[in-house]
């Protein structure tokens, strides 16, 4: 019965799925703000979740899509599916798209983080800030490091996803006011871009392109159940809405334990992935011959450079990807980068040459069936070498859907630690 119930949550679930000054900007007067912590959010919003059927207190997760340079708030009906209710310009993120790796590389967070009261800072010097909870237990158990990495104010970043002062001082409410209605921790998805099969087909030489496939199995659990994935990890790889069979635990490190899931899931996530099997083969033909030039930080800052005018000097906004960057054909990279290389000095030379390898173009002689099927990403049907997915004994993963989302769950504490079966929290 139990069963029956999570089938038409996802068939209704499936249904419904179909910096810059903008429109989507905060509008708040900082000089009307009294006390920063608890200023209430604007009355329009309050207007829209009343409109949204979402309780004030409700949970909420966060969405950062780079490339697109924004920051979504998701909040919980109260039919326990979430939806959009603002959408944010990020004002300024450093380096390119790629997740951190390391201290002082000024790459911004890519991945699954869990955020508690703990992490939200209201002394600040940046105005307000939201600690991103960086590393979490995929980027500790893949060596990676950094400190400090925030959602803050001020327009000016340095790994961080930096809004206006009235941006964070929203972004803060929707926190506070969701902890105060019960909600432990709430999830973080930060993503090179939105992960649609042209955007991925576009970034299919990128370096990072396996990385991005992993953590695409979460924003597609998402996208069908509209829910905050369960996020464990194991083999050093994020897994997600992972149900245990056995006494196995997930640890980092480890090899992943036995799993299982509710065939609603699988069906639904099967029918989605034909949908974006389409849609690739396409993208793969549109993009053929084609090479997306990545744009530096220091790019994307000269296509805003006008906005820094008569602004202090740590005002520093940058542009997004989309503004920066631009399509190329293989051959046009290829000489962009060859006389980049002979402009460069001996010593930069083997740098340079490092790039031009990494950033370059493969060969695309195969057809593009034959290439969708090579960059195919894994799902919850099909075998697959991604342990994101897979079972210990080799099986495709079971990847379950809880089935009640409430407007007060439990989560990981701060160390993301999971010490129950996640379908225990809903």
């Amino acid at each position: 019965m139990r069963l029956k119930h999570i089938a038409l949550a996802l068939l209704v679930a499936t249904a419904l799925t179909g910096c810059n000054d903008t429109l989507d900007t905060a509008t708040i007067d900082l000089k009307t703000v009294k006390n920063k912590v608890e200023q209430p959010l604007p009355a329009k919003i309050l207007a829209d979740m009343q409109a949204k059927n979402m309780p004030r207190n409700s949970p909420i997760m966060i969405r950062i899509l780079k490339e697109e340079g924004k920051l979504e708030v998701w909040k919980a009906r109260a039919d326990n599916r979430f939806e959009v209710i603002k959408s944010y310009d990020i004002c300024a993120w450093s380096g390119k798209l790629g997740p951190k790796v390391k201290e002082g590389d000024r790459q911004a967070p890519e991945g699954f983080y869990t955020l508690t009261p703990a992490h939200l800072n209201p002394n600040s010097k940046y105005y307000l800030a939201i600690n991103t909870g960086f590393p979490n237990r995929y980027d500790a158990a893949n060596g990676r490091s950094g400190s400090n990495l925030m959602i803050h104010g001020a327009c000016s970043s340095s790994g961080c996803y930096s809004m206006t002062d009235e941006q964070v001082l929203e972004i803060y409410a929707f926190a506070r006011d969701a902890f105060r209605g019960g909600q432990t921790a709430v999830q973080l998805q930060a993503f090179p871009f939105r992960m649609t099969a042209e955007n991925m087909a576009r970034h299919r030489d990128n370096q990072n392109f396996d990385f991005w496939k992993m953590i695409k199995i979460g924003y597609d659990n998402f996208e069908v159940t509209k829910r905050p994935p369960e996020v464990n990890v194991c083999e050093k790889k994020y897994v997600f809405n992972q149900q245990l069979t056995g006494n196995g635990t997930f640890a980092p490190a480890s090899a992943c334990p036995p799993m299982s899931t509710p065939p609603a899931l699988v069906s639904a996530l099967t029918s989605y992935e034909k949908t974006y099997d389409i849609a690739y083969e396409k993208a793969l033909d549109k993009y053929d011959g084609k090479v997306w030039y990545e744009p530096s930080e220091a790019e994307r800052k000269a296509v805003v450079a006008d906005k820094r005018k008569g602004r202090e000097l740590a005002y520093a906004p940058t542009g997004t990807s989309l503004e920066a960057g631009k399509l190329m054909s293989e051959s046009e990279f290829k000489e962009l980068m060859e006389k980049r290389m002979a402009a460069a000095h001996a010593k930069s030379a083997p740098a340079n040459s490092v790039l031009l390898a990494s950033a370059g173009p493969t060969s695309r002689s195969s057809s593009a069936a034959e290439r969708m099927k090579q960059d195919r990403l894994p799902t919850a049907t099909t075998p697959s070498t991604a342990p994101a997915i897979m079972s210990a004994q080799g099986k495709p993963a079971a990847v379950p859907v809880p089935a009640q989302n409430p407007l007060a769950y439990a989560a990981a504490p701060p160390v993301e630690e999971a010490k129950k079966p996640f379908w225990k929290f809903w």
